[in-house]
């Protein structure tokens, strides 16, 4: 079991092994396919697709970030976060999430949002969006819609999140 992961950005030749990663964590194609269809939209950041990977670069976790809204305010939207079954819960996942935040820091980006599991993502520095007077225009479970601020310095924006296209939301 690893206790460190080496984690990069994305690249052309990876995009087969995202896709596998993504049906096999989560046992249809459809987070696989959106991941196909962020890839050509407009909210596709270049470099906030990241990988973690075996030290012979066989790729077994995915972490992607693209652009989103907070009310009129620009943000990030975390999703999907994906592992291979069989390297859950090694931390391959945990150091493509921190490596995707990472990037996105050192672009300029301030403020993520992510709609997942309450128990993970608290780790990452997330906490309850509806704290911050973020929200969806679907109904979600109040616990599963989390924020973040990448800067201390730029506080979280008040609003309805607004998903890219590819998301339907």
């Amino acid at each position: 079991m690893h206790t460190t992961w080496n984690t990069r950005a994305e690249t052309r030749s990876d995009i087969p092994g995202i896709r596998e990663i993504n049906i096999a964590a989560f046992g249809t194609p459809a987070e696989a396919d959106l991941v196909d269809a962020l890839r050509a939209d407009p909210a596709w950041i270049e470099g906030l697709s990241l990988v973690s990977h075996e030290e012979d670069g066989t790729l077994v976790g995915h972490a992607l970030l693209t652009r989103c809204r907070i009310g009129d305010a620009p943000a990030l939207c975390l999703a999907p976060v994906a592992v291979r079954p069989a390297h859950q819960r090694t931390g391959a996942g945990s150091a493509a999430v921190r490596a995707a935040l990472a990037a996105a820091e050192s672009m300029g980006e301030c403020h993520v949002v992510v709609l997942g599991h309450p128990a993970y993502y608290p780790r990452f520095g997330f906490s309850r969006a509806s704290a911050h007077g973020i929200g969806l225009s679907i109904d979600v479970p109040d616990e599963a819609l989390m924020a973040l601020t990448l800067d201390s310095e730029r506080p979280l924006p008040a609003g309805t999140v607004h998903y890219a296209a590819p998301f339907g939301i």
